[in-house]
């Protein structure tokens, strides 16, 4: 039990809390519950408060802020009137060490417990895995704090089990038989789970190595898959008969929107000069994203069309709601229109006017698009 002094002076009646004291404590925590317990303060059963505030900590030479949760008497007859539990302390802590991992950009302890979930992986089976001690997963998601070293290893396999594959052939002498090949058939579920996305989300983000810092080309804005994603789903529920060549035209014109309001477009995706008007790098493998909703479809002409529908579960708070604006005018603008005649209204627009075919579309000149209203 650590006890928490912030009672100041000495008092004439039974509480050790004035009314100043009270409501400074009031003011600066919040009330989580009422609890009747046995105090350590006053040695009394009776009805204590359990308060959060915003607290401070300095952690490796860095000041931190985090939540901090206590117990607050108001009849200790001490110079003592809050107090934490073993267990309380011990999460208080876990929050200030988390904080200090989001700002210096390290995964969370929950992060970790999610990544090993995620493989179903014992604490002492992943640790083996990376080539650590037994003991290292198990503190870092208690108590210690890992280093960037340790918490790029932990990124590697986050979302690629075939890095995970890897780590298990370089360190398989970690494991007695039977163990390894467990170990490995957890791996192997994950990568049937989740591989085909991974890898179509690889082969996406590779067509876009050139782009890895925000440009006029792609509207200051890095590519964001699940904003893509979630955009795309977006005007899917909103557009009857979404096809792909009049997908990839609102796609253009919401970025041109948001960068002609905002000066940065939503999705990063940087768009070319086409025949039938801007189209974006890698768009094939952009139709080929695990989590969008697409059907192959065949006209009157028997020819081969993409038929882009909502996608079910799909996280749309992704978006902003200035995302969300700028989609809704959008859909406001093209709903109705077909195929032919987005394409019509594109050519006419100086960011198409003004480019050759092939080249790059910059945005300083794509907020040039006529108005929406």
């Amino acid at each position: 039990m650590r006890i928490i002094s912030l009672c100041k002076g000495t008092h004439d009646i039974s509480v050790c809390v004035n009314d100043k004291e009270r409501r400074y404590i009031m003011e600066n925590s919040t009330l989580i519950r009422k609890i009747h317990m046995d105090c350590p303060l006053c040695d009394k059963t009776h009805e204590v408060e359990e308060r959060k505030r915003l607290a401070t900590i300095t952690l490796k030479g860095d000041k931190v802020s985090y939540e901090e949760r206590f117990y607050f008497c108001a009849k200790a007859d001490d110079t003592e009137n809050e107090f934490e539990s073993g267990s309380m302390s011990n999460s208080n802590l876990l929050n200030a060490r988390n904080a200090y991992r989001v700002k210096h950009g390290l995964l969370t302890s929950d992060e970790i417990v999610a990544i090993r979930d995620s493989y179903g992986l014992s604490q002492v089976d992943l640790a083996r895995l990376l080539g650590w001690g037994e003991a290292t997963i198990s503190r870092y998601e208690s108590k210690a704090i890992q280093d960037e070293a340790y918490d790029t290893m932990l990124r590697l396999i986050k979302d690629n089990p075939l890095q995970a594959l890897e780590f298990l052939k370089k360190n398989n002498n970690k494991f007695p038989s039977a163990k390894r090949f467990e170990v490995r058939a957890k791996i192997v579920e994950k990568l049937d789970s989740y591989g085909k996305e991974y890898l179509t989300r690889q082969a996406f983000e590779g067509e876009y190595a050139n782009f890895e810092e925000p440009s006029d080309s792609n509207g200051f804005v890095l590519l964001n898959i699940d904003k893509i994603e979630a955009a795309i789903s977006y005007i899917a529920e909103n557009v009857a008969n979404l096809f792909k060549v009049k997908l990839m035209k609102m796609l253009w014109y919401a970025d041109a929107l948001s960068y002609k309001v905002n000066g940065y477009a939503i999705t990063g995706l940087v768009y070319r000069h086409n025949e039938m008007g801007a189209l974006p790098i890698g768009h094939y493998s952009l139709m080929n994203l695990e989590n969008l909703n697409i059907h192959e479809e065949v006209s009157i002409n028997y020819d081969s069309m993409l038929h882009i529908y909502p996608s079910n579960d799909m996280d749309y708070s992704v978006l902003s709601d200035g995302d969300k604006n700028i989609l809704d005018a959008v859909i406001r603008k093209f709903k109705n229109y077909k195929a032919k005649e987005i394409v019509d209204y594109m050519h006419d627009e100086r960011a198409y006017r003004e480019t050759n075919p092939g080249d790059i579309i910059p945005f300083s000149i794509a907020k040039e698009i006529k108005d929406f209203n």
